[in-house]
């Protein structure tokens, strides 16, 4: 990577590192106005408004039939079948615990990248992944409640899939298509599956309240549109693995958010797990040692 780019491209990690732990907490709090799949749809909907304001004065590229697919992939399971199921885990599990869950994807991108997209498992990204993971496992147990169920488990699991999924089939896109279009494209693919749930979206507008409505649209816009846009920005000058890891970040911010915004004080172990979690970031950042070539002797020439 250009050293002149490094700066954003740490800027663009930070705003989606930051906006997506936001999510978790704001998907929390309208939970009880908008039910999943309605408040899912109204998020696209937002998230593919912004968007389209963005890329309207850009030129678009046509994609090709292969590119088309992996936007499907990306569209349908990353921003469709994702938030959906993620809204639906939040009903059944606390923001931390849903977090930690949910985050097994970075390690599912990475072994994916390894063997789809060639990135191989460079011995620092794995120790760091393992790192972080045992933190996030700390944080879970932490913060995870009596009431727990498996359906918002399983839930989790989905989500956790189709977006280490959707970050795989993205990767190769990033390549000639422009990341602003393919964020508005898969946002609009999302969408567009949600549509089902047009009528409870309706339903739910109707009666809820104005700061759960505001919540949607700053759900919409900010961790959708603006985050995703940072993130494809960042993936196309990064590889997908060590991308991956920096939203482990993610769950120890989502505790941290939950103490100074709804009032939930962190356990103890929680803290230590988001230390835990910074650690294995840290790790997974360092590259292995780049062996220099031995220099050969030349041999001395003889005079006759």
């Amino acid at each position: 990577m250009p050293a002149p780019r490094r700066p954003l491209v740490l800027l663009a990690v930070a705003v989606t590192v930051l906006a997506w732990a936001s999510a978790f907490i704001g998907i929390r709090a309208v939970g009880e106005d908008l039910s999943p799949g309605a408040l899912a749809l109204g998020r696209l909907l937002v998230g593919a408004a912004v968007l389209g304001l963005l890329l309207v004065r850009r030129g678009w590229v046509a994609p090709t039939p292969g590119e088309w697919r992996l936007l499907l992939v990306c569209g349908v399971g990353w921003f469709g079948i994702y938030n959906v199921a993620l809204n639906a885990a939040e009903q059944h599990l606390d923001a931390g615990t849903t977090a930690m869950l949910v985050n097994i994807g970075p390690l599912l991108i990475a072994l994916l990248a390894g063997v789809l997209l060639g990135e191989g498992f460079p011995r620092w990204l794995m120790i760091g992944l393992a790192v972080a993971f045992v933190g996030v496992l700390l944080i879970g147990l932490a913060t995870r409640e009596s009431g727990a169920d498996l359906a918002g488990v399983l839930l989790c699991l989905v989500a956790a899939v189709t977006y280490a999924g959707g970050v795989v089939a993205q990767k190769p896109l990033l390549r000639r298509l422009p990341g602003l279009q393919v964020t508005w494209t898969a946002c609009a693919i999302g969408a567009v599956c949600c549509l089902p749930w047009a009528g409870a979206l309706v339903t739910d507008l109707g009666t809820a309240p104005a700061s759960s409505i505001a919540g949607m649209v700053y759900l919409g816009a900010v961790p959708t549109a603006i985050a995703f846009s940072t993130w494809a920005y960042a993936l196309s000058r990064m590889d997908a693995g060590r991308l991956g890891v920096t939203t482990y970040l993610v769950p120890p911010l989502v505790v941290l958010m939950g103490w100074l915004l709804l009032d939930e004080v962190p356990p103890a172990l929680a803290v230590v797990g988001g230390v835990v979690c910074l650690a294995g970031v840290g790790i997974s950042r360092r590259r292995g040692r780049v062996r220099r070539p031995v220099p050969v002797p030349q041999e001395t020439a003889t005079t006759g």
